[in-house]
Protein backbone atom coordinates (compact mmCIF):
# COMPACT_ATOMS: atom_id res chain seq x y z
CA UNK A 1 0.00 0.00 0.00
CA UNK A 2 1.46 3.79 -1.19
CA UNK A 3 2.67 5.95 1.82
CA UNK A 4 -0.57 8.52 2.24
CA UNK A 5 0.39 12.61 3.35
CA UNK A 6 -1.59 14.51 5.84
CA UNK A 7 -4.02 15.61 3.12
CA UNK A 8 -5.42 11.71 2.49
CA UNK A 9 -3.12 11.81 -0.85
CA UNK A 10 -1.54 8.37 -2.00
CA UNK A 11 2.50 8.59 -2.79
CA UNK A 12 2.60 6.06 -5.69
CA UNK A 13 5.10 7.99 -7.85
CA UNK A 14 8.63 9.41 -8.09
CA UNK A 15 10.52 11.45 -10.08
CA UNK A 16 13.90 11.39 -10.23
CA UNK A 17 16.27 13.95 -11.69
CA UNK A 18 19.20 12.24 -12.72
CA UNK A 19 21.19 15.04 -13.95
CA UNK A 20 20.76 18.48 -14.73
CA UNK A 21 23.44 18.78 -17.52
CA UNK A 22 21.39 19.07 -21.23
CA UNK A 23 22.74 19.07 -24.83
CA UNK A 24 19.56 21.52 -25.71
CA UNK A 25 19.01 25.32 -24.60
CA UNK A 26 15.07 25.45 -25.08
CA UNK A 27 14.36 29.32 -24.08
CA UNK A 28 11.48 28.38 -22.15
CA UNK A 29 12.84 26.15 -20.12
CA UNK A 30 12.96 26.28 -16.60
CA UNK A 31 16.45 26.14 -15.74
CA UNK A 32 16.91 25.07 -12.25
CA UNK A 33 20.81 25.27 -12.55
CA UNK A 34 23.93 23.38 -14.17
CA UNK A 35 25.59 21.19 -11.00
CA UNK A 36 28.83 19.71 -11.92
CA UNK A 37 28.07 16.05 -12.54
CA UNK A 38 30.19 15.48 -9.25
CA UNK A 39 26.87 16.16 -7.44
CA UNK A 40 24.49 13.35 -9.64
CA UNK A 41 24.08 10.35 -7.49
CA UNK A 42 25.87 7.21 -8.77
CA UNK A 43 23.95 4.10 -10.44
CA UNK A 44 24.26 1.99 -7.10
CA UNK A 45 22.49 5.39 -5.34
CA UNK A 46 19.86 5.56 -7.83
CA UNK A 47 19.21 2.25 -7.30
CA UNK A 48 18.98 2.46 -3.61
CA UNK A 49 16.30 5.80 -3.47
CA UNK A 50 14.27 3.70 -5.82
CA UNK A 51 14.32 0.60 -3.48
CA UNK A 52 13.50 2.64 0.05
CA UNK A 53 10.94 4.33 -2.53
CA UNK A 54 9.27 1.11 -3.35
CA UNK A 55 9.58 -0.15 -0.06
CA UNK A 56 7.12 3.01 0.92
CA UNK A 57 4.42 2.08 -1.78
CA UNK A 58 5.90 3.70 -4.69
CA UNK A 59 5.33 1.64 -7.90
CA UNK A 60 5.82 4.08 -10.86
CA UNK A 61 8.93 5.83 -11.16
CA UNK A 62 10.14 8.39 -13.93
CA UNK A 63 13.63 9.35 -14.78
CA UNK A 64 14.25 12.83 -16.05
CA UNK A 65 17.06 15.81 -15.91
CA UNK A 66 18.25 17.86 -17.68
CA UNK A 67 18.73 15.27 -20.37
CA UNK A 68 19.02 12.20 -18.78
CA UNK A 69 20.23 10.39 -21.85
CA UNK A 70 23.67 12.68 -21.35
CA UNK A 71 24.54 10.40 -18.56
CA UNK A 72 26.49 7.34 -20.71
CA UNK A 73 25.64 4.94 -17.13
CA UNK A 74 21.92 5.55 -18.46
CA UNK A 75 21.24 2.09 -19.14
CA UNK A 76 22.76 0.67 -16.35
CA UNK A 77 20.66 2.82 -13.87
CA UNK A 78 17.78 1.66 -15.87
CA UNK A 79 18.93 -2.04 -15.40
CA UNK A 80 19.29 -1.68 -12.09
CA UNK A 81 15.68 0.24 -11.31
CA UNK A 82 14.26 -2.86 -12.98
CA UNK A 83 15.39 -5.23 -10.55
CA UNK A 84 13.51 -3.51 -7.52
CA UNK A 85 10.20 -4.36 -9.69
CA UNK A 86 8.53 -1.39 -10.86
CA UNK A 87 4.98 -1.68 -12.38
CA UNK A 88 6.03 1.06 -14.55
CA UNK A 89 9.42 2.64 -15.68
CA UNK A 90 9.47 5.25 -18.28
CA UNK A 91 11.82 8.77 -18.88
CA UNK A 92 11.76 11.84 -20.12
CA UNK A 93 13.59 13.14 -22.99
CA UNK A 94 14.66 15.67 -25.72
CA UNK A 95 15.01 12.14 -28.13
CA UNK A 96 18.49 13.55 -29.26
CA UNK A 97 20.05 10.38 -28.05
CA UNK A 98 17.29 8.10 -28.14
CA UNK A 99 18.09 6.54 -30.97
CA UNK A 100 21.55 5.70 -29.97
CA UNK A 101 20.14 3.92 -26.24
CA UNK A 102 16.29 3.27 -27.51
CA UNK A 103 17.01 -1.05 -27.75
CA UNK A 104 19.03 -1.02 -24.64
CA UNK A 105 16.62 1.01 -22.47
CA UNK A 106 13.99 -1.74 -23.55
CA UNK A 107 16.29 -4.82 -22.92
CA UNK A 108 16.90 -2.63 -19.52
CA UNK A 109 13.69 -2.64 -18.24
CA UNK A 110 12.32 0.48 -19.65
CA UNK A 111 8.53 0.75 -19.91
CA UNK A 112 7.84 3.44 -21.77
CA UNK A 113 9.17 7.06 -23.08
CA UNK A 114 7.99 10.84 -23.29
CA UNK A 115 10.17 13.11 -25.70
CA UNK A 116 9.36 16.71 -25.35
CA UNK A 117 9.82 18.08 -29.45
CA UNK A 118 7.90 20.57 -30.57
CA UNK A 119 8.14 21.15 -34.50
CA UNK A 120 8.90 19.47 -37.27
CA UNK A 121 10.38 22.84 -38.90
CA UNK A 122 14.10 22.97 -38.87
CA UNK A 123 14.25 26.52 -38.62
CA UNK A 124 11.94 26.45 -35.92
CA UNK A 125 13.62 23.64 -33.80
CA UNK A 126 17.33 25.44 -34.02
CA UNK A 127 14.99 28.72 -32.93
CA UNK A 128 13.50 26.75 -29.55
CA UNK A 129 16.72 24.77 -29.15
CA UNK A 130 19.40 26.31 -30.29
CA UNK A 131 21.02 23.41 -31.44
CA UNK A 132 20.29 21.36 -35.05
CA UNK A 133 19.63 17.96 -33.80
CA UNK A 134 15.79 17.83 -35.19
CA UNK A 135 16.69 14.71 -37.38
CA UNK A 136 18.58 13.08 -34.57
CA UNK A 137 15.01 13.68 -32.61
CA UNK A 138 12.71 12.24 -34.96
CA UNK A 139 14.84 9.62 -35.32
CA UNK A 140 14.75 8.74 -31.67
CA UNK A 141 10.86 8.90 -32.13
CA UNK A 142 11.33 6.36 -34.39
CA UNK A 143 13.73 4.36 -32.66
CA UNK A 144 11.90 4.23 -29.87
CA UNK A 145 8.57 2.70 -31.37
CA UNK A 146 10.41 0.51 -33.45
CA UNK A 147 12.02 -0.99 -29.81
CA UNK A 148 8.54 -1.57 -28.45
CA UNK A 149 8.63 1.31 -25.92
CA UNK A 150 4.88 2.07 -25.71
CA UNK A 151 3.73 4.31 -24.47
CA UNK A 152 6.13 6.69 -26.98
CA UNK A 153 4.68 10.23 -26.46
CA UNK A 154 5.46 13.39 -27.70
CA UNK A 155 5.06 16.42 -25.77
CA UNK A 156 4.73 19.40 -27.46
CA UNK A 157 5.05 23.05 -26.05
CA UNK A 158 2.11 24.90 -27.72
CA UNK A 159 3.47 28.34 -28.37
CA UNK A 160 1.48 31.32 -30.26
CA UNK A 161 3.23 32.35 -33.27
CA UNK A 162 6.35 29.99 -33.15
CA UNK A 163 4.29 26.33 -33.98
CA UNK A 164 0.39 26.36 -32.65
CA UNK A 165 0.02 26.14 -37.03
CA UNK A 166 1.92 22.51 -36.52
CA UNK A 167 -0.51 21.00 -34.12
CA UNK A 168 -1.95 18.33 -37.02
CA UNK A 169 1.34 18.11 -39.09
CA UNK A 170 2.65 17.03 -35.72
CA UNK A 171 -0.62 14.76 -35.45
CA UNK A 172 0.22 13.14 -38.71
CA UNK A 173 4.04 12.59 -37.39
CA UNK A 174 2.90 10.77 -34.38
CA UNK A 175 0.37 8.25 -35.88
CA UNK A 176 2.76 7.78 -38.61
CA UNK A 177 4.95 6.57 -35.54
CA UNK A 178 2.93 4.95 -33.36
CA UNK A 179 3.07 7.60 -30.54
CA UNK A 180 0.78 9.58 -28.56
CA UNK A 181 0.72 13.76 -28.96
CA UNK A 182 0.51 15.98 -25.84
CA UNK A 183 -0.01 18.63 -26.22
CA UNK A 184 1.47 21.31 -23.44
CA UNK A 185 -0.26 24.76 -22.64
CA UNK A 186 3.20 27.10 -21.84
CA UNK A 187 3.30 27.65 -17.88
CA UNK A 188 3.82 30.93 -16.77
CA UNK A 189 7.48 30.77 -14.78
CA UNK A 190 9.49 33.43 -12.29
CA UNK A 191 12.98 32.68 -14.03
CA UNK A 192 11.84 33.55 -18.13
CA UNK A 193 13.63 36.56 -18.98
CA UNK A 194 11.20 38.56 -20.52
CA UNK A 195 7.90 39.67 -18.34
CA UNK A 196 6.47 39.42 -21.76
CA UNK A 197 7.54 36.26 -22.11
CA UNK A 198 3.85 34.42 -21.52
CA UNK A 199 2.08 37.06 -23.09
CA UNK A 200 4.19 36.98 -26.06
CA UNK A 201 3.57 32.85 -26.81
CA UNK A 202 0.71 31.69 -24.59
CA UNK A 203 -1.33 29.58 -26.69
CA UNK A 204 -4.61 29.13 -24.83
CA UNK A 205 -6.16 25.76 -25.20
CA UNK A 206 -9.78 26.35 -25.12
CA UNK A 207 -10.33 27.03 -29.13
CA UNK A 208 -8.38 23.57 -29.51
CA UNK A 209 -9.99 21.53 -27.06
CA UNK A 210 -13.39 22.51 -28.66
CA UNK A 211 -12.29 21.33 -31.54
CA UNK A 212 -10.82 18.12 -30.47
CA UNK A 213 -13.96 17.39 -28.61
CA UNK A 214 -15.94 17.55 -32.32
CA UNK A 215 -13.57 15.62 -34.36
CA UNK A 216 -12.75 12.88 -31.68
CA UNK A 217 -14.49 9.41 -31.77
CA UNK A 218 -13.98 9.09 -28.42
CA UNK A 219 -12.94 11.39 -25.20
CA UNK A 220 -11.79 10.06 -21.85
CA UNK A 221 -10.88 11.63 -18.75
CA UNK A 222 -8.06 10.78 -16.69
CA UNK A 223 -8.14 10.22 -12.81
CA UNK A 224 -5.37 11.86 -10.76
CA UNK A 225 -4.16 13.62 -13.95
CA UNK A 226 -5.49 17.18 -13.45
CA UNK A 227 -8.90 15.19 -14.99
CA UNK A 228 -6.99 15.69 -18.21
CA UNK A 229 -8.63 14.68 -21.50
CA UNK A 230 -7.67 12.43 -23.78
CA UNK A 231 -8.57 12.79 -27.77
CA UNK A 232 -8.63 9.58 -29.69
CA UNK A 233 -9.01 11.00 -33.25
CA UNK A 234 -9.11 8.54 -36.43
CA UNK A 235 -6.98 5.76 -34.58
CA UNK A 236 -4.78 8.69 -33.29
CA UNK A 237 -4.18 10.10 -29.96
CA UNK A 238 -4.02 13.68 -28.64
CA UNK A 239 -3.89 14.27 -24.81
CA UNK A 240 -3.81 18.31 -23.15
CA UNK A 241 -2.07 19.31 -20.43
CA UNK A 242 -2.51 22.50 -18.74
CA UNK A 243 -0.57 24.25 -16.58
CA UNK A 244 -0.06 22.66 -12.95
CA UNK A 245 -1.46 26.21 -11.04
CA UNK A 246 -4.74 24.93 -10.23
CA UNK A 247 -6.29 23.21 -6.98
CA UNK A 248 -7.29 20.28 -9.39
CA UNK A 249 -3.34 19.15 -9.96
CA UNK A 250 -2.53 20.02 -6.10
CA UNK A 251 -5.49 17.55 -4.65
CA UNK A 252 -4.82 14.69 -7.04
CA UNK A 253 -0.95 15.12 -6.90
CA UNK A 254 0.34 11.14 -6.17
CA UNK A 255 4.60 12.28 -6.86
CA UNK A 256 7.28 13.28 -5.05
CA UNK A 257 10.97 13.94 -6.77
CA UNK A 258 14.44 13.60 -5.64
CA UNK A 259 16.79 16.24 -7.31
CA UNK A 260 20.03 15.09 -9.16
CA UNK A 261 21.86 16.04 -5.56
CA UNK A 262 19.75 13.22 -3.65
CA UNK A 263 17.14 15.71 -2.29
CA UNK A 264 13.84 14.76 -1.62
CA UNK A 265 11.33 16.99 -3.35
CA UNK A 266 7.97 16.95 -1.82
CA UNK A 267 6.48 19.34 -3.64
CA UNK A 268 7.13 20.26 -7.21
CA UNK A 269 6.18 24.36 -6.79
CA UNK A 270 8.69 24.45 -3.58
CA UNK A 271 12.12 24.56 -3.41
CA UNK A 272 12.33 25.73 0.82
CA UNK A 273 11.57 22.07 2.13
CA UNK A 274 13.85 19.90 1.07
CA UNK A 275 14.79 16.86 2.98
CA UNK A 276 18.34 15.60 2.62
CA UNK A 277 18.72 11.67 1.84
CA UNK A 278 21.97 11.02 0.22
CA UNK A 279 24.07 12.09 2.99
CA UNK A 280 22.44 10.09 5.99
CA UNK A 281 22.98 7.40 2.58
CA UNK A 282 26.81 8.35 2.25
CA UNK A 283 26.85 8.39 6.12
CA UNK A 284 25.90 4.67 6.85
CA UNK A 285 22.34 4.97 7.36
CA UNK A 286 20.47 1.52 7.35
CA UNK A 287 17.96 1.04 4.88
CA UNK A 288 15.33 1.55 7.65
CA UNK A 289 16.60 4.74 8.73
CA UNK A 290 16.43 6.01 5.07
CA UNK A 291 12.72 4.75 4.99
CA UNK A 292 11.85 7.19 7.95
CA UNK A 293 13.61 9.72 6.16
CA UNK A 294 11.28 9.04 2.76
CA UNK A 295 7.99 8.96 5.00
CA UNK A 296 8.72 11.70 6.98
CA UNK A 297 9.34 13.90 3.92
CA UNK A 298 6.14 12.27 2.57
CA UNK A 299 4.52 14.22 5.70
CA UNK A 300 5.91 17.25 4.35
CA UNK A 301 3.56 17.37 1.77
CA UNK A 302 0.79 20.59 1.67
CA UNK A 303 -1.28 21.59 -1.00
CA UNK A 304 0.44 24.56 -2.48
CA UNK A 305 -2.42 25.70 -4.04
CA UNK A 306 -4.64 26.23 -0.63
CA UNK A 307 -8.24 25.69 -1.57
CA UNK A 308 -7.53 21.90 -2.77
CA UNK A 309 -7.03 20.99 1.30
CA UNK A 310 -10.10 22.65 2.14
Amino acid sequence: MPAIDKFERPVFSLRISITNRCNVRCFYCHHDGILPQSYEMTPDEIYRVSKIAADTGVRKIRLSGGEPLIRNDIVEIVEKIATVGFKDIAITTNGTLLGKYAKGLKAAGLNRVNVSFDTLNPETYKFITKRDYIEKAKDGIKKASEAGLYPVKVNMVVMKGINDHEIWDMFQFCKENNAILQLIELLKADNQSSSRFFSEYHFKMDELEEELTQKADEVKTRQFMQDRKKYFIEDGEIEVVKPMDNTEFCKNCTRIRITPDGKIKPCLLRNDNLVDLIEPMRHGYSDEELKKIFLDAIQNREPFFKECSG
